[in-house]
């Protein structure tokens, strides 16, 4: 690790720690090596930050709109963690190619399907873009949840931290098993990946995805 990314993760571990009491004991189960897509809900601006400085030293990439190099200090910092900027409203095949050439280097790549915040943590329709690196790079998915900290705010206002809680569901692969990859395929897989985040979310929190009676795990290959 070079001393501009160490600083990085000093900073924003040290940052995140003064705002929330962080319960990380389940990334202990997150796999160490080999490439890795990392799927969560999107919550607020806590949980990269978490999420990066605490699977360290596995190096991670997220998947940010580019708008948000628009501060010095935050693209440089974006810069270092070698994010990937994605522009809204288009299909941004240069970031796609970035993600698969970084999962190719046995890399971890944060995404989060449902592609806005939803602020009071209940999960959102998600979108399909992730099937596709999935199936391209052929690399393990890992859904990580978040919950805890959506009042986070009100909580810095009154100087307190709030419960920041992490959870690790059960990593497979997408396999269509001979299919035709059609949208409605995609929109399949993608439903089935989500139906493992909100099964390790508190019931509250699972959103369009809460009556798991319709979770199926059709495309889904379990590890182990």
């Amino acid at each position: 690790m070079n001393l501009s990314l160490r600083l990085v993760v000093l900073f924003f571990r040290s940052l995140t720690s003064l705002l929330a009491r962080i319960d990380d004991t389940e990334l202990a189960r997150v796999p160490a090596h080999g490439p890795l897509i990392v799927y969560t809900n999107h919550v607020n601006l806590l949980e990269i930050p978490i999420l990066y400085t605490h699977l360290q030293p596995r190096r991670l990439h997220g998947m940010l709109l580019a708008e948000r190099w628009k501060l010095p200090v935050i693209n440089w910092a974006l810069d270092v963690s070698e994010t990937i900027p994605l522009h809204r409203g288009e299909a941004d095949i240069p970031a796609i190619k970035q993600g698969l050439h970084l999962l190719a280097k046995g890399e971890t790549l944060v995404i989060a399907p449902e592609g806005t915040r939803s602020h009071d943590g209940r999960l959102g329709q998600a979108h399909p873009g992730v099937v596709l690196l999935a199936l391209h790079s052929q690399a393990l998915l890992l859904p990580v949840a978040y919950f805890g900290a959506e009042k986070w705010k009100e909580a810095l206002r009154r100087f307190r931290r709030v419960d920041f809680h992490l959870r690790v569901g059960q990593p497979f692969h997408l396999e269509p098993g001979g299919e035709k990859v059609t949208s409605r395929v995609r929109r399949q897989m993608v439903d089935e990946m989500m139906y493992q985040l909100a099964s390790i979310l508190p019931e509250k929190y699972r959103g369009v995805y809460s009556d798991q009676a319709q979770a199926s795990t059709r495309y889904l290959v379990f590890e182990g």
